[in-house]
């Protein structure tokens, strides 16, 4: 036999059957015999179809029998019961197809969410790069082109499952009527032949009291008549009509009853046992052929999987076949990754002189002049910085230079309290800026945009569509302020210049003219795009310094901040969960608001679920229009956040658990039980999201 002939298997294949096409050699795809040689797996014989002849081998004498039993009186109900099996087995399998199906495309949709998490997490800053990643991604492209094929699989599956329920209905109807039919032209022969029976036992009673009578027998005793005792003669006679009339009745009842059965079998029962009989047939090559079917499919599925995993050139194909899963492994280089990995580094390296040298003190070294006042030298010391970051703005760096006539005994570090002037950083959306020249420290973070290989994620990013600006414009310049880890903490006494955070939803609305707040705005956004999947958001909390130092720059200059690009908050998605709760913790007056408190709490001691639904409801109609249009944001976007449960693990009482404290504030009085009464107050919301607030 020929080499098998197969098309190229890529990342679109997938499965169209053809359920119109019977033949087990040629499935839908266009396998042929040869490609099921292929996959050494030797198919099962066509069905065969009710009108097809039977083989020359059949012997004769097996199915005169077989027709003798057919045409018999039990062959209509054996047929009926054969009918029955071949239905019932056909809806077993169907409902075989259709839980294996939902196994598979269940499978298939857990592999590509984990393909995709995966690949989320391998671009993450804090794991490895380089060509690691590369085949990493490589590898998880192979696990969603196997999970496709597994989808169509399970697609097909459903296909003839539909198939057969279809035809185990029809078979079940025309059972049904075929039934009536046959058995009710059965009934009504034995109905006639029981009343033959019966008409025949009267006639051989009543002509052996005859022949008694005539014999002169008195066993059967003196008869009686209206006018007393019967003579010998008189009972003779009346035996002798009644004799007459049950003879005539015994006839009849024959005749009848060779006419239904002459009929019988010749026009209703064969009829009867010729439709049931094609109809068994039918049923069972149709079961026979879809059994093909998911033999076929099955081979093709397992092939399917096996040229993702490892391809294999088909035959009369000069084409090259993309690498296996261990070609792709084995392209991992860790010797160059290492190397790129500490190159990339480099430019953290300081380059000043770390010698040491032992320096004498001024004051006791002789013939030297005194030093200078610290007041002075601290001026020229913020003076020369100043220049040197004037001088050096395009690399962002604020490593003051020594003058040449310095030397190392003069200089003295600024004292911490000092403010120092920073120079131009890149805005928060574009990450941490790039810090001082210093010695490189384990825990600081500075990538640069080159480590970044899942950047093509966010395309934007490319044009640099966060604009750079002076960090200086977000942070009054008299604020003191320190930097660790790149990320700006703004001294405590320094008053917001726009503040957002501890400000009431209608003063907020006044100035900025926005019913929702834009911090809601930006960290619903984040969430909704990198957080949907991330288990036990607003359950988990963020890092603190994290959150201060974003709410620092919204309450400087709310406008500038994109959380559309997770740069702009360290891909830290509970973080910016976690800053989203503070805002609504931090509101003068909570989000449902003080005057309304009371009326939430009654309104959830109702156990009635739609009473309790329409007294929340009317309640949010009355609150104030930034409260109300807040809290309709704030709820769609927790709708969604719980409609990826079976990942985030946040269920609706998760979510009112975690949110009751933030926007009903904290519980009145000393009774705990308004505690559990703000989580339903919650979960009701979250339950009727719909049914209160429209979606769009």
């Amino acid at each position: 036999m020929a080499a098998p002939s197969l098309p190229p298997v890529t990342s679109t294949d997938s499965f169209n059957p053809d359920f119109n096409n019977s033949s087990p050699t040629v499935n839908a795809d266009g396998y042929t015999e040869s490609t099921i040689t292929a996959v050494d797996h030797a198919h099962a014989p066509a069905a065969q179809s009710p009108d097809a002849p039977r083989h020359d081998g059949t012997d004769p004498q097996l199915q005169q029998k077989v027709h003798d039993v057919l045409h018999s009186d039990i062959g209509v109900n054996t047929l009926l019961n054969r009918l029955k099996a071949s239905v019932a087995s056909a809806r077993d399998f169907a409902g075989f197809l259709k839980r294996r199906g939902a196994m598979e495309e269940e499978h298939a949709n857990s592999m590509k969410k984990l393909s995709r998490h995966s690949l989320d997490v391998v671009r993450k800053p804090e794991g490895r790069h380089e060509s690691y990643q590369t085949q990493f991604e490589h590898v998880m492209h192979a696990n969603e082109r196997i999970a496709d094929n597994g989808t169509q699989f399970g697609l097909a599956l459903h296909a003839m499952h539909e198939n057969l329920l279809q035809l185990a209905t029809k078979m079940d109807g025309s059972r049904k009527t075929w039934k009536q039919q046959g058995l009710t032209a059965e009934a009504k022969v034995q109905d006639a032949e029981r009343l033959v029976e019966k008409a025949k036992a009267k006639y051989d009673q009543l002509a052996e009291d005859l022949d008694r009578a005539k014999t002169g027998d008195t066993g059967a005793g003196r008869k009686f008549g209206l006018k007393g005792p019967k003579s010998a003669a008189q009972h003779e006679e009346d035996l002798q009509r009644k004799v007459q009339a049950a003879d005539q009745d015994y006839a009849a009842k024959v005749q009848t009853a060779q006419a239904y059965r002459k009929e019988l079998v010749a026009t209703t029962r064969p009829q009867a046992v010729a439709a049931m009989v094609d109809l068994i047939k039918e049923t069972d090559a149709a079961l026979t052929m879809e059994m093909q079917k998911y033999a076929s499919f099955n081979e093709k599925l397992v092939f399917n999987n096996g040229q993702v995993v490892s391809p294999q050139p088909l035959g009369g194909s000069s084409a090259q076949v993309p690498p296996s899963i261990n070609q792709l492994i084995y392209k991992i280089n860790n010797d160059k990754d290492f190397d790129d990995y500490v190159l990339k580094q480099a430019s953290k390296v300081s380059t000043a002189n770390n010698e040491i040298q032992y320096v004498k003190h001024p004051t006791l070294a002789p013939n030297q002049p005194r030093p200078t006042p610290t007041s002075v030298t601290s001026a020229a010391r913020r003076t020369s910085l100043q220049m040197s970051s004037a001088q050096h703005a395009s690399s962002f760096s604020t490593q003051p230079q020594a003058e040449s006539n310095q030397s190392p005994a003069q200089y003295q570090p600024p004292p911490q309290s000092e403010p120092v002037q920073q120079p131009s950083y890149m805005t928060y959306n574009q990450g941490h800026p790039q810090s001082q020249q210093q010695p490189q420290q384990a825990q600081q973070y500075s990538p640069e945009k080159s480590q970044y290989q899942g950047a093509s994620a966010y395309p934007p990013a490319a044009q640099n569509p966060y604009p750079q600006t002076d960090y200086q414009s977000r942070i009054p310049p008299q604020a003191p302020v320190s930097q660790t880890s790149g990320v700006v903490h703004h001294g405590s006494s320094a008053p917001p210049v726009k503040p957002v955070f501890g400000v009431t939803l209608d003063d907020l609305f006044q100035r900025d003219g926005s019913p929702v707040p834009v911090v809601v705005y930006q960290c619903i956004q984040a969430v909704d795009l990198f957080g949907l999947e991330t288990e036990g958001i607003y359950r988990i909390p963020g890092t603190s310094s994290h959150i201060q130092a974003m709410k620092a720059i919204f309450d400087s200059n709310a406008t500038q901040v994109d959380f559309r690009n997770p740069e702009a908050f360290q891909h830290d998605v509970n973080s910016v969960a976690g800053l989203l709760k503070q805002f609504f913790r931090e509101l003068p007056d909570p989000l449902l608001t003080l005057e309304f408190y009371t009326k939430f709490i009654e309104a959830a001691r109702i156990d009635d679920e739609t009473v309790r639904r329409d007294s929340m409801h009317a309640l949010i109609n009355a609150l104030p229009d930034p409260n109300y249009a807040t809290l309709r944001a704030l709820v769609l976007h927790l709708h969604r956040v719980n409609q990826s449960a079976e990942v985030n693990r946040m269920s609706t009482a998760n979510l009112g658990i975690c949110w009751a404290p933030s926007v009903m504030g904290p519980h009145q009085g000393n009774n705990m039980a308004d505690a559990g009464l703000q989580a339903r107050v919650v979960v009701t919301i979250l339950d009727n999201a719909f049914e209160i607030f429209d979606e769009d």
